[in-house]
């Protein structure tokens, strides 16, 4: 059955509807003889006899009126080409959930421009976003459970995923906005002697920073590791620690309080790409397409309003 000729269903349910060999051979434009031969091909494949011979013709057996039932609706929609056509999504009758995986920075540079965009255009569905380690973001994305992981994801670089690069992030320093550090600009020096906070949240770009430091062999004085972003504007307000976090992160707390001010690292830390990331199954859905399509006409290069206006301040 591994090798069975799908070719064969068709001469099947003709035979049904006929209920002659000549007749069905008449219908399909073949001959009586390779019809015949393609009815021996179905008995063998059955294990049945299928078509008895009959007073005026043929008579189907049990098992062929069960084999009509299940090849019917395939033969017929082959037959009107619906099999071939593109399968399409119309996000405003689309109830279905859209699922993002993000990180908290990736929620802050995302989310508020996903929902405003969703909302409008796929109104009766709700938008997740949701944490996980990179092995369930994995899981999550093949079983359909996770639409997009969106942001910096290195885990999902293997071959069972697409990605779309949307724009680069790179790294600031931010300090309360009457620290003295800020009288000139920072040197590498100060830098080093000043006391640190680092973030280990979920998402990976501490490692970035961590990895171009260890390549150097420079050693920070880190006073405060915390696993969340959302802490720093009290922490760094009312102190004089200093953090490197994306330039996303310094320009969002910058905007929300006059108590923080961003400071250019002394340090070229290279930047990093945020991407979309689907699961290849997915890769020709019309729902995925259309919802990539969303993401990438938002977040590029040409809209980025996370650019790196920061540098060359002090």
């Amino acid at each position: 059955m591994l090798k069975f000729d799908l070719n064969l269903l068709p001469i099947a349910v003709a035979l049904y509807d006929e209920r002659s060999v000549s007749k069905a051979a008449q219908r399909l434009g073949m001959s009586q003889s390779a019809v015949s031969m393609a009815l021996r091909k179905l008995r063998e494949s059955f294990n049945d006899q299928l078509f008895i011979r009959a007073p005026n013709g043929v008579t189907p057996t049990p098992r062929a009126h069960a084999l009509i039932e299940a090849a019917r609706p395939l033969v017929s929609a082959t037959r009107e080409g619906l099999l071939l056509i593109e399968d399409r999504f119309d996000p405003q009758a689309g109830t279905r959930p859209f699922t993002f995986a993000l990180s908290d920075v990736g929620e802050m540079v995302f989310l508020p421009k996903l929902l405003e965009r969703l909302h409008r255009e796929a109104p009766n569905a709700q938008v997740r976003s949701c944490s996980m380690r990179p092995a369930q973001i994995s899981e999550g994305l093949e079983n359909g459970e996770i639409d997009l992981a969106v942001g910096y994801f290195p885990d999902l670089a293997g071959q069972n995923f697409f990605r779309q690069r949307l724009f680069t992030h790179h790294f600031a320093c931010l300090v309360r906005s009457d620290h003295p550090v800020r009288r000139k600009p920072l040197t590498l020096d100060a830098f080093i002697a000043m006391e640190h906070a680092v973030v280990h949240a979920e998402g990976r770009s501490q490692e970035i920073v961590e990895r171009y430091l260890d390549r150097r062999k420079i050693h920070l004085r880190i006073a405060l590791t915390t696993p969340h972003f959302l802490s720093l504007p009290m922490i760094i307000a009312r102190s004089d620690l200093i953090t490197t976090v994306p330039h996303a992160v310094a320009l969002y707390f910058t905007r929300l309080s006059p108590q923080l001010a961003i400071v250019k690292p002394p340090v070229d830390i290279a930047g990093f790409d945020l991407r979309q990331h689907w699961h290849r199954k997915f890769n020709n859905d019309a729902r995925s397409r259309w919802l990539r399509r969303q993401v990438a006409d938002l977040f590029n290069d040409q809209t980025d309003e996370w650019k790196a206006d920061w540098i060359g301040k002090t």
